[in-house]
């Protein structure tokens, strides 16, 4: 049975807003400009990155978790909208950012039109969880994990700056890390 997200951002135990710590590596190298945060959950990426100065689109499905994170980007720059990725709701537009992320949400037909949304000579940062056959992690559907190498694939032709595949301290299942830049 699928995720209730709302039910999960309404959990307040679930909420960590601490940025994913591979944004924090990529935005120290960048000057700000416009950033797109895919599937953003509450917002712990968005409100890193406005903080920093970065114009911010955040992307989720959850109307709970946008309204969590309109409530604390008061006074920062985001844009944060409701809309379900899988259906199209939402449109990348073409060469539209400086910097796009996605961190822990799979949907490959996306890949594609990150590509294009990244203005040339910007960057994608992501993690996205890996298959993992060990008998220690969770069950996960497996439409929603990567194969080994596979992230690296859909950047192959732009510049690798970081590339990982591993289990971070806290994770359940290892994840591919990904800092790539558009030519």
């Amino acid at each position: 049975m699928p995720r209730n997200w709302d039910d999960h951002y309404a959990g307040c135990s679930n909420l960590d807003f601490t940025p994913a710590a591979l944004l924090v590596e990529v935005a120290e190298l960048l000057p700000p400009g416009r950033a797109l945060d895919l599937a953003c959950g509450a917002g712990r990426n968005s409100l890193y990155l406005a903080s920093l100065g970065w114009q911010v689109t955040a992307v989720d499905s959850s109307p709970v978790a946008i309204r969590i994170l309109r409530d604390r980007a008061r006074g920062l720059d985001v844009d944060a909208r409701v809309a379900d990725l899988e259906t199209g709701e939402f449109r990348i537009e073409p060469a539209g950012y400086d910097l796009i992320c996605d961190f822990y949400y799979l949907q490959r037909d996306l890949f594609p039109r990150i590509r294009e949304g990244v203005r040339p000579g910007g960057t994608f940062a992501g993690a996205i969880h890996l298959f993992d056959s060990s008998s220690d992690a969770p069950p996960r559907n497996p439409a929603f994990l990567l194969r080994p190498q596979e992230l690296r694939a859909a950047f192959a032709d732009w510049k690798i700056v970081f590339y990982s595949e591993a289990r971070e301290p806290g994770q359940s299942r290892p994840a591919a890390r990904i800092i790539a830049r558009r030519a």
